[in-house]
């Protein structure tokens, strides 16, 4: 992720509003300055921008600025440059673009202020660049009907739709911002008070230079009173580590074999002093695992769920415990979203327990495993006869050679 060539360097963020909806709260302060575990919302989104590499950051203000100004100052201290275009509170997204032209770089990542997706930059200037487009948004799958959708996209990512109103039929995912445009876009924009969005987007529809980085990470806000517990919890990062059950865990069946019942169930060595020292520091231990057998025929689901709460009573007798157990129960042919390679198991563990992806270690054995963890953007682990659970656990996390 920190391979960053030719990728852009400056981030406009869109962070002039009332924030209505959460007054009393925006009485005295704009909706990015509200604060969660000590620092406000925006240096949540700055901190983010920097450890993905970008260092140039433009705030479009226009309520209550001196607050914001205040705080980040020119962005040294955080590692960053901040500029300011202050104008009147009344303007709209696209006359706040407009009138800041000349300061706008020729590529540049546009944000709304009250919305945290973990950013991945380089994947998605990677996508942008081989679709050759004017502009990309990024899109919350909304699966989960965790919003209401505002857009409509056809297999390619194409936008086929865009409703700021999100009211058109036939609707899925939502625009959460983090969109990568060519600055040329803001030629679209007329000299009336109009939204960015509403007035830019649809013309690039028209046109096919309107395409979706899609992602199933949920992202989190504080555009109103509901989103705040979740972004509080999702902001609190607590530790979380998630597991690959079979090879990691376990003895791993043979090919085309599996475990059907507790007593062919064999713990590797290492692996539950490893989980102990996972649930002493805090963590939360998260499992997911491949079950084909169930969609085979071989297995049923009382019998793995059986094998699972052996499992879990053994982890927490040797001071351990696993919170949370996913499996995909489907063939190998299914074509579902939940078996490995595919992320769907570490997505919904994400939804659960309001994990940062990002931030949040997966350890396996196999190529699936790889595949599934970068797709959902974890950091990946192998473990390895020569380089077992406890091991890993030891140098990786804890960054000890001998506990």
């Amino acid at each position: 992720m920190n391979d960053r060539s030719g990728c852009i360097d400056q981030a406009v963020i869109l962070a002039g509003g009332r924030g209505i909806r959460l007054k009393p709260l925006t009485d005295r302060m704009p909706k990015p300055m509200i604060e969660f575990h000590g620092k406000p919302f925006l240096e949540y989104l700055i901190d983010n921008l920097r450890e993905q590499g970008i260092r140039k950051i433009l705030l479009l203000l226009g309520y209550l600025p001196e607050v914001i100004q205040g705080y980040f100052g020119d962005g040294r201290k955080f590692g960053v440059q901040i500029a300011y275009s202050i104008t009147d509170v009344a303007n709209d997204t696209g006359r706040r673009l407009r009138l800041v032209a000349p300061q706008i770089e020729p590529y540049f990542l546009l944000m709304y202020c009250d919305n945290y997706w973990p950013l991945r930059l380089h994947d998605m200037w990677e996508q942008y660049t081989r679709r050759n487009v004017d502009a990309q948004i990024t899109v919350y799958s909304n699966k989960d009907n965790y919003t209401k959708s505002n857009v409509c996209i056809d297999k390619n990512y194409f936008i086929l739709q865009y409703d700021k109103s999100r009211t058109a039929a036939d609707l899925q995912g939502v625009d959460i911002g983090y969109a990568i445009l060519r600055k040329t876009v803001l030629e679209h924009l007329p000299d009336e008070n109009v939204l960015f969005e509403s007035s830019v987007y649809p013309r690039l529809v028209e046109n096919s230079q309107l395409v979706a980085y899609v992602t199933d990470h949920r992202y989190y806000s504080v555009s109103s009173f509901e989103r705040l517990e979740m972004t509080e919890r999702f902001l609190r990062r607590e530790p979380a580590i998630i597991l690959d059950r079979d090879g990691v865990l376990n003895k791993k069946p043979p090919q085309a074999e599996y475990i059907k019942n507790w007593s062919e169930f064999e713990w590797l060595p290492g692996s539950k002093e490893a989980i102990a020292l996972l649930k002493k520091a805090g963590y939360k231990i998260i499992v997911v695992t491949n079950q084909a057998g169930i969609g085979r025929g071989v297995m049923t689901e009382a019998d793995l769920r059986e094998i699972h709460e052996n499992m879990s009573r053994e982890a927490e007798e040797s001071g351990g415990g696993i919170d949370a157990v996913y499996y995909c129960p489907h063939g190998w042919n299914s074509g579902c979203e939940c078996r490995k390679p595919r992320p769907g198991m570490l997505f919904q563990a994400q939804r659960d327990f309001h994990l940062d992806l990002t931030r949040t270690c997966f350890i396996g054995d196999d190529i699936r495993d790889e595949q599934a963890g970068k797709a959902a953007g974890c950091e990946v682990v192998h473990v390895s006869p020569d380089f077992p659970l406890l091991r890993v656990i030891q140098e990786k996390v804890f960054g000890v050679n001998d506990m």
